[in-house]
């Protein structure tokens, strides 16, 4: 065992070097796909892809994974903020990889593929030749080039035309949105955050090959793919296991945390604001001031995710129509006690907007946050009510001017 190890950790050392030879590949040796099941945190929920090659007679047993990064990256979490942090495949040993899944309880699966000699040898050779230090860096886009998109891309790569995926890989069709949130509930902060971040580019349906963004669908897209050899084709999977079972149980949410009870908390003091205001004719103006910032803060981080970032996924987002940048800008006039008289049809434009971003809901444009409901109407409500006190504050200064 020791010297297996050993040997394994030589080989793979030796891979990271553009000058070293490519390790061997025995005729019996095994490419396999490891389809890892979701964790605990928002970037595990989706689960995970690697390809697993053994070599029994050369005594190794390496794992390619795309999914690595290095946290000593120069302006790390500005990369990661801007979408320019690059990923990296890393090569390990199999079983310390195992180990680590199953220390955090998710289901692991593997696919060993039906591959003959010739086309094994060049699916290895074509993971060492990406593993070394001057290829192993790539740009990571969530829904077109991540961990699960590298199997299906080498796969296509180096089988070519003799690799064939099924056009049908669900019954009915889905959107990216779709696809993201049947790995999260609805009512949770992560589904929240992506359903505000992420634009109406990832509301259009996407094809059978796209689905493969995700681990369960490489899995499932390869369980029926098939591979051309002459006049026969043969399943691209010629057996599956699960090699480690996972013991977790769904936990059940704190409604009392979730973004719907929060912001229905946040809608209904609003609305009892507003009401008070009603009958008292008068202006909470702290409450328009804060409404203003915050929604102004909102869509100006919404608006850098867009333009000043690579993020192809955060690009015409609708959600500007309710968090409106310039906003931000108006919150300390709003505020005054005498606010300008033009406020008046700024609000009124907020409202149409706010009109426009329902329409586009109702139309299928873009998904929005279904949480984000009590809080979107007590906005209409308070910028209703905001045009009639700032139209009669208005007319009143008119009469009296």
């Amino acid at each position: 065992m020791i010297r297996t190890s050993i040997l394994t950790l030589v080989l793979i050392l030796s891979a990271f070097s553009s000058q070293a030879q490519y390790i061997p590949i025995s005729e019996t040796a095994e490419v396999s796909i490891l389809t890892i099941g979701p964790g605990d945190a928002l970037y595990d929920k989706f689960g995970h892809s690697a390809f697993r090659i053994k070599d029994e007679i050369h005594q190794y047993d390496i794992v390619y994974n795309y999914g690595v990064y290095d946290f000593s990256t120069p302006n790390f979490y500005t990369k990661f903020a801007r979408g320019k942090l690059l990923y990296l495949l890393a090569t390990e040993s199999y079983e310390p990889f195992l180990t680590r899944y199953k220390r955090q309880d998710r289901w692991v699966k593997e696919q060993i593929l039906n591959l003959n000699e010739t086309e094994k040898e060049a699916v290895f050779r074509f993971l060492q030749d990406n593993a070394k230090p001057e290829n192993r860096a790539y740009k990571y886009d969530f829904f077109y080039d991540n961990c699960a998109t590298k199997i299906r891309d080498v796969l296509q790569e180096v089988l070519g035309d003799r690799l064939t995926y099924s056009e049908t890989i669900s019954e009915e069709p889905y959107t990216f949105r779709d696809l993201i949130q049947h790995n999260l509930a609805w009512n949770s902060w992560g589904s929240l955050g992506i359903d505000i971040a992420l634009g109406a580019v990832i509301d259009k349906e996407a094809t059978p090959i796209e689905y493969q963004f995700l681990p369960d669908y490489v899995f499932k897209a390869s369980e029926n793919a098939k591979l051309q050899r002459g006049h026969t084709s043969k399943p691209l999977v010629k057996n599956t296991a699960t090699l480690y079972e996972s013991t977790r149980t769904k936990v059940s949410s704190n409604f009392i945390m979730s973004p719907l009870f929060i912001f229905g908390i946040i809608a209904l003091v609003i609305i009892y604001l507003t009401v008070r205001d009603f009958r008292n004719n008068k202006r909470s103006r702290f409450l328009d001031a804060l409404i203003f910032f915050v929604t102004g803060l909102a869509g100006a981080l919404l608006l850098f995710l867009w333009f000043g970032t690579d993020h192809t996924a955060t690009y015409t987002n609708y959600n500007l129509l309710w968090a409106f940048p310039l906003s931000l800008l108006f919150c300390v006039l709003i505020g005054k006690a005498k606010p300008k008289s033009w406020l008046q049809r700024y609000v009124f434009f907020l409202i149409l907007l706010l009109a426009l971003m329902f329409f586009h809901w109702f139309t299928g444009v873009q998904v929005f946050a279904k949480a984000l409901i009590p809080f979107l109407i007590a906005l209409v409500v308070r910028y209703i009510y905001l045009v009639g006190y700032l139209k009669r504050e208005n007319k009143e200064a008119v009469n009296n001017g």
